[in-house]
């Protein structure tokens, strides 16, 4: 009882500290593009390392405390790391798996609140996308899958470009959003390595699913309030991470959900077949 009260109160910790990491990272890499001391984003003044991860969390020159982003990133990472601990996706496990959700984190965090996926966290995608690939598929299948991923988006985005481009200039009106960022084509390229061929075609539907449905939702609140404008873009990358969470950490508990009345395409290539 006493061990496994210890372990669980460890990797909650774990989960928080993994919490801090995400929101550090959040915080400075839009405005810096590299690893630096912390800072207050409202006065731009160094903070020190105890105060920003842990207490007062105040600026102690303009008196700004950090957003209810911080405690709320940080209390999902606690329940991510107790959940994932309990039930650790079987092919990377749990500290990989760790990472990689980390990873997630920091995309979405960032993409929703600039509209942003930095080369230098796609460069570093890359990089955990390979290692994650090796393990689940090898070389070819994840090569394949990044490539594809990559090369469907990149059409996408050249499409979405062309589109909002001719609209914009049909009804006279000055375009300030795109359809898609370029940073969207390199996360695919990232996820594609990370799930490998011929998952990435599920991940791939499977976000633009879910981008459908929340779009959806989006548009249908934003006229009942009269707030929406003309071209109004959502953040996407959180969607292609969702899709990729999904199959990647849910994939294999839905189909033995699913799989009984054979209502699943059983597993996309055979990575889910029993």
């Amino acid at each position: 009882m006493w061990l496994n009260l210890i372990s669980i109160i460890g990797v909650g910790g774990l989960g928080w500290a993994a919490g801090m990491v995400v929101n550090y990272l959040a915080d400075t890499l839009p405005w810096k593009r590299r690893i630096v001391r912390p800072f207050c984003i409202n006065c731009d003044q160094t903070q020190s390392l105890f105060n920003y991860m842990v207490w007062p969390r105040q600026c102690l020159h303009c008196k700004e405390r950090r957003s209810w982003r911080t405690w709320l990133v940080e209390l999902v990472y606690i329940g991510l790391a107790l959940w994932t601990w309990q039930q650790p996706q079987k092919e990377i496990g749990f500290w990989l798996g760790m990472v990689v959700l980390l990873y997630f984190g920091v995309v979405v965090v960032i993409d929703m609140e600039h509209k942003l996926i930095l080369h230098p966290v796609s460069i570093a995608g890359t990089g955990l996308g390979l290692i994650v690939g090796l393990i689940r598929e090898g070389w070819l299948n994840t090569l394949i899958g990044g490539m594809v991923g990559f090369g469907v988006m990149w059409l996408l985005f050249m499409l979405g470009d062309l589109i909002m481009k001719g609209l914009a200039r049909l009804r006279g009106q000055t375009l300030d959003d795109v359809a898609l960022g370029f940073g969207d084509v390199n996360l695919s390229g990232v996820l594609g390595l990370m799930l490998g061929w011929p998952l990435i075609v599920a991940g791939l539907v499977g976000a633009i699913m879910i981008g459908g449905l929340v779009s959806f939702i989006y548009l249908v609140v934003m006229l009942a309030l009269r707030r929406y404008r003309l071209f109004m873009a959502l953040p996407y990358g959180p969607f292609w991470v969702a899709g990729a969470f999904v199959l990647l950490y849910l994939g294999a508990r839905l189909q033995a959900l699913l799989g009984r009345r054979g209502r699943i395409w059983v597993g996309v290539g055979g990575r889910y077949k029993h």
